[in-house]
């Protein structure tokens, strides 16, 4: 297995993963549909276990390490802007495509029976769940926001206080590092947990499942690609004078990794690793990445809460006026953050329905393809989280041309020069499974 690319070994899980899926449904193997569901669901479950410790330490070290780039003020600035600036564009394609292909027109479902989730989002939620209510509690009920306010609060105390929280920042880089390296052997595994979920989700919820939505995942995949291959690359051009296709050949590994653990944070470390070999100094991409993980969301934030609000007022008959698609758009851009980085949409989606008055009971009516719809959107999420930096650094004039243009020429997983020094932290490029 050393000898085939691990983006291959992961192309092999999937084809291996629908085919066992289909011989589940198609037989009737319940035993063959758990072992799926096990295996997939095993692999999401060591994904979430990183994600407490990878979040805080990740943070509270990228904070501190803005003591030594230049104009970090300015530089925080800016990536905050153009977060905001590619979501308000992925909104907007999300309404486009919405209005386009009017995804809940003729769907016939029992929105009698319908219920609303057990998870949802409102206003009021989001701002006092910011602030937990004691720090270990944070930890222990793995509210990712939470962390992120203690972690962002910890570091700039500490990058204030300076040379005397050098102790205590030493240890969050060796934790840090440690995290990393544990979480490096889960991502090995990500062939087989490829192979476990998508088997799962074919054998569980086949066409006959899918078919009365066939038109809003239609929707959803082809407004997350728009955003991926049309939107992204325009930016690239126009903004970074970059070529898409070295920032493509750089970051897929990311976003490959990306659609099939739905993690963003699960992802982060080879996001990280992907953005600074596309030339992002490493000063930089150790704030934007993981600052990005937790709250730069645009398929799960921007894409897919547009078109699922148009879907579940078309189906309860609710007619949208312009003021509601200007809330969508609010929503999207101010409140991504309540994902938080974890896998499904489904508090971004009740947030947005509450703020337009919709009936919560709506979202419920999706739940049973939303593991389909994550992958998709967690790919376009974690592709937006390796671009901002990108482009950022390009109109600082900080990034590594040279190093970006290697990165359509080689292949992404290969070792650099720099991988040669011994524990690095940051160098997390994919060993094969």
């Amino acid at each position: 297995m050393r000898k085939i690319p691990f983006s291959v070994q992961i192309l092999l899980g999937l084809v291996l993963g629908v085919a066992l899926g289909f011989l589940a449904r198609a037989n009737d193997l319940s035993w063959l549909t758990s072992t799926l569901d096990t295996v997939g669901g095993l692999f999401v479950q060591l994904l979430k276990l990183a994600v407490p410790p990878l979040v805080f330490t990740a943070i509270v070290v990228s904070v501190v390490s803005l003591r030594g780039v230049a104009n970090a003020a300015r530089l925080a600035l800016k990536t905050l802007l153009w977060f905001g600036v590619t979501a308000l564009i992925a909104v907007g394609v999300g309404i486009g495509l919405g209005l386009l292909t009017d995804p809940g027109r003729g769907v016939t479902l029992d929105t009698a029976g319908a219920t609303a989730p057990t998870r949802t989002g409102s206003w009021t939620d989001f701002l006092t769940g910011i602030v937990p209510t004691n720090p270990v509690g944070a930890f222990v009920d793995g509210n990712v926001l939470q962390i992120v306010f203690l972690a962002l609060v910890v570091g700039a105390a500490a990058l204030l206080v300076g040379e005397a929280a050098e102790p205590f920042v030493a240890i969050n880089r060796a934790l840090l590092e440690i995290v990393q390296k544990a979480l490096w052997w889960v991502i090995r595994l990500a062939p087989i947990g490829t192979l476990g979920l998508i088997g799962n989700a074919v054998a569980s919820y086949g066409w006959d499942l899918l078919a009365p939505l066939a038109k809003f995942t239609t929707a959803v995949y082809v407004g997350c690609a728009i955003v991926l291959f049309v939107v992204y690359p325009l930016l690239l051009v126009t903004a970074g004078r970059l070529n898409p296709l070295r920032f493509f050949a750089g970051a897929w590994p990311a976003i490959e990794l990306a659609f099939v653990s739905r993690s963003s944070v699960g992802t982060m470390p080879v996001t990280q690793r992907s953005v600074e070999r596309l030339g992002v100094p490493r000063e930089y991409a150790s704030f934007a990445v993981p600052f990005g993980a937790t709250t730069k969301m645009d398929g799960c934030a921007a894409v897919y809460p547009a078109l699922a609000a148009i879907f579940v007022a078309q189906v309860f008959g609710v007619d949208l006026a312009v003021t509601d698609y200007l809330l969508i758009a609010f929503v999207s851009v101010v409140g991504s953050a309540a994902t938080a980085g974890l896998t499904g949409a489904i508090v971004m989606l009740t947030l947005t329905l509450s703020t337009l008055g919709l009936p919560l009971a709506g979202a419920g009516l999706l739940l049973a393809i939303d593991p389909i719809l994550d992958m998709i959107r967690t790919a376009t999420n974690v592709a937006g989280q390796a671009l901002v930096p990108t482009i950022v650094a390009a109109r600082e004039g900080t990034l590594d041309r040279a190093a970006y243009d290697s990165a359509g020429r080689r292949s992404p997983l290969a070792p650099t020069d720099a991988d040669a020094s011994p524990r690095r932290s940051e160098d997390l490029t994919p060993a094969p499974a």
